[in-house]
């Protein structure tokens, strides 16, 4: 596979120095990315950097994964208005173990093959880099007109930027050629990727390659992804859409995916998955032709919910989008754990009971108007009941005086009480 060939018409190439494509024609290459360890998940931010090694592993080169623990001490000004919280090691070692088991769904670290995946730490090279060695041998290099120019430091020096830049964060660009230098001389990496953002930074390291070493090293970047409104993609309004689990449920990650507008459902396709071009170009054919059906947003948010946890996972996460359409039971509701039945149900009206009034059994009219004011009356539920306008848990309710008991709740907490088809209110017990 040719790899430029490949992320060109993903459309993932933004920037790329003159001869990249011919060196990498020349056989095995080693190419990087730095990932910032400030938390112990990567987000949907971060996938894009992530595929782009894929495809380079996929092309039979070689990936390396750099995390930023040295970096991440510091704090990189690109496209930032405010310096960042510096870490401790430990917390630092504790999300590199965390990145690494994400890293591991993507990337081949284990095989023998010889274009294996590596993972390493910036950290490990510049924690015992005393401060006077490192600029004898490294500032010396780049003179601060050179440093200057870069587009990151302008903007962060700018009139507009109040806080200014600290020398820690100056010293920024230094520290990331650096890298570059290191892996140029330790694994023959002649390539470093990343966001268009980058570039200065990554520019940075080429240079210091050529002047130390007299070295040829190359650059290569990719768009910073936007969704077609022009704002930032990634973000919702409770903030990222992480890969853990237990940070953004599994069934809300295949929610952002499936949400995605019918513009951008056919660009992440290209960015997000490894599906070929006559594929792609198939489905959104398919998809312009009956745009109602969601075609491509429903194999955008599989691929992605495959990919990143699982094929359990994406089944449940269809399971529990069927509900809102009527289309589920009691048994999927039984199923659903209580952070991805909150989801489903977000924003449904919630009532509070005691559950000692749960406990030993309640008629159902009485729990949803006197103990819960779902209702105004007794009387408004009966008629309800009777014109088959009321169910409890996905099962319509037949009886008016149906006792409702510990035996109703899903997980141990909640009562699902539907009115008419779209109408739902939630009991807690507490």
């Amino acid at each position: 596979m040719n790899f430029v060939k490949e992320l060109k018409w993903r459309g993932m190439i933004h920037d790329i120095m003159p001869g990249t494509e011919e060196i990498l024609k020349q056989g095995l290459l080693a190419a990087y990315v730095g990932f910032d360890p400030t938390a112990d998940s990567l987000h949907i931010g971060h996938l894009v950097g992530v595929m782009m090694l894929k495809h380079f592993q996929r092309s039979g080169h070689q990936p390396i994964v750099l995390i930023g623990g040295a970096t991440g001490m510091i704090g990189d000004p690109s496209g930032k208005s405010s310096e960042r919280n510096l870490l401790t090691e430990d917390i630092l070692r504790h999300n590199q173990e965390c990145l690494k088991k994400q890293f591991a769904k993507f990337l081949d670290f284990k095989s023998d093959i010889p274009n294996k995946a590596l993972l390493v730490n910036n950290y490990d090279w510049m924690k015992e880099y005393s401060f006077l060695d490192f600029i004898r041998d490294i500032g010396k290099h780049l003179t601060v007109n050179y440093m200057m120019a870069k587009d990151s430091v302008k903007k962060r020096l700018s009139a507009e930027s109040k806080q200014g830049m600290s020398f820690t964060e100056f010293s920024y660009q230094l520290v990331q050629g650096y890298d570059f230098l290191n892996l140029y001389r330790e694994y023959d990496c002649k390539l470093q990727m990343g966001g268009s953002d980058q570039w200065g930074n990554i520019v940075t390291g080429t240079e210091l390659i050529r002047r130390k070493e007299g070295g040829e090293a190359f650059a290569m970047t990719c768009p910073l992804i936007t969704k077609s409104d022009g704002t930032k993609f990634g973000k919702t309004e409770s903030g990222n859409v992480w890969l853990d689990p237990e940070k953004t449920s599994p069934y809300k990650f295949y929610q952002f995916w499936f949400n995605v507008s019918d513009e951008d459902a056919g660009k992440y396709m290209k960015i997000f998955t490894i599906l070929g071009e006559e594929e792609i170009d198939s489905l959104i054919k398919d998809h312009n032709e009956a745009p109602h059906t969601r075609l491509l947003q429903k194999r955008l948010a599989m691929e992605m919910t495959v990919m990143v946890h699982s094929q359990q996972d994406y089944e449940a996460s269809l399971e529990a989008s069927a509900i809102l359409f009527g289309k589920g039971t009691t048994e999927t509701l039984k199923k659903l754990d209580e952070d991805t039945f909150l989801s489903v149900f977000e924003g449904v009206p919630t009532f509070n009971v005691e559950r000692d009034v749960i406990k030993p059994g309640i008629i159902i009219t009485d729990l949803c108007s006197e103990k819960a004011a779902l209702f105004s009356s007794k009387g408004e539920i009966r008629r309800l009941i009777s014109g088959g306008g009321i169910s409890l848990n996905k099962e319509k309710i037949t009886d008016p005086d149906k006792i409702v008991d510990s035996s109703n709740l899903l997980n141990d907490k909640y009562l699902l009480v539907q009115k008419g088809k779209k109408n739902y209110f939630i009991i807690r017990v507490v």
